[in-house]
């Protein structure tokens, strides 16, 4: 058991898991909820599902597995993790962005320090080609100065998405965080910030438009918006002294060159990220391989969440 690799849930991220590990020919089992979603996730994929939910499962194990990617529902991810780390699993991947809310993070982390546990939460964007295409080429290029991103959601469709209310209202930390991660991966992390907000909607209370801006531990300057009662999208734009390196969407990469106004598109060998969910492969890979370094570590997301509340919260 302790060697054999486990998906807990059944749902879309979980199919999309599997199907990563079968096509790497690594043995792994699945623990899903209810029987018609293990059903559904067997005929997706192949793949025999346990059904009968996390907890009844989990107490009937003496070893649990060694290595674990938590793929269940927003809301459940803390308390699945949580269990996990309690008992010791050696590796966790679990989906962005790692807890419910804020609060289980500090959580997850006490519990993190008294084990051996090692959690790392899916940001799957850093991964995508288009992503690690630009990082050595900012690399060449002497760094980042400045850059900038957008993190707009399509409220008309979230309105009337089925999920709990909780995870509605705490969509940023669910959703556009996301975005927020990858500015931050190839921009830099923030020393300080300036944040604004205004306006509510009809599922969302805390804000509808955001707006704001920073400087990061290296010294770039950068700026972000969001306005989720317009049209948008999410984009990142990182800027150096060469180039400007424009994600629109964010598994494509445009560069603009100093000295010219024409934006061209950049060839990237993405056929990994064509073939599967983009980046999931190469999280995927990095996780089982425990190839840490493009991975987000738990006491990393909670250096994030300082950020990322000064966002939603306005500073």
């Amino acid at each position: 058991m302790r060697n054999k690799l486990h998906i807990i849930g059944s749902g879309p991220m979980a199919i999309d898991y599997s199907k990563i590990l079968k096509s790497m020919n690594i043995d792994f089992a699945v623990v899903g909820r209810s029987q018609v979603s293990c059903d559904k996730f067997k005929a997706e994929t192949g793949v025999e599902c346990v059904s009968g939910g996390f907890d009844i499962w989990f107490d009937q194990q003496s070893d649990l597995p060694s290595k674990v990617i938590v793929a269940v529902s927003e809301e459940n991810l803390g308390l699945v993790t949580a269990k996990l780390i309690r008992k010791g699993v050696a590796e966790i991947l679990v989906e962005k962005p790692g807890a419910g809310t804020y609060e289980e993070i500090d959580l997850l982390l006490n519990f993190q320090e008294k084990s051996k546990s090692k959690v790392y939460v899916g940001y799957n964007r850093r991964f995508y080609a288009s992503v690690q295409t630009a990082k050595k080429l900012i690399e060449e290029d002497g760094g980042v100065q400045s850059f900038f991103f957008e993190f707009t959601e399509w409220g008309h469709v979230i309105r009337n998405k089925v999920c709990p209310n909780l995870v509605k209202e705490e969509w940023l930390w669910h959703n556009s965080t996301h975005v927020m991660d990858l500015a931050f991966y190839l921009g830099g992390f923030p020393k300080a910030i300036s944040s604004y907000k205004n306006g509510t909607l009809d599922w969302h209370s805390r804000a509808a438009k955001y707006s704001g801006a920073g400087v990061t531990t290296e010294g770039a300057l950068f700026s972000y918006m969001a306005n989720w009662a317009a049209p948008g999208r999410w984009s990142v734009e990182i800027l150096t002294s060469q180039r400007r390196f424009i994600f629109k969407p964010l598994e494509k990469l445009q560069i603009q060159k100093i000295g010219s106004v024409v934006v061209e598109g950049h060839l990237i060998e993405n056929e990994i990220d064509l073939n599967f969910k983009p980046g999931l492969y190469q999280q995927v890979k990095a996780f089982v391989n425990s190839d840490t370094e493009n991975l987000v570590t738990l006491s990393q997301q909670k250096q994030n969440l300082r950020w990322y509340k000064a966002i939603e919260m306005g500073s």
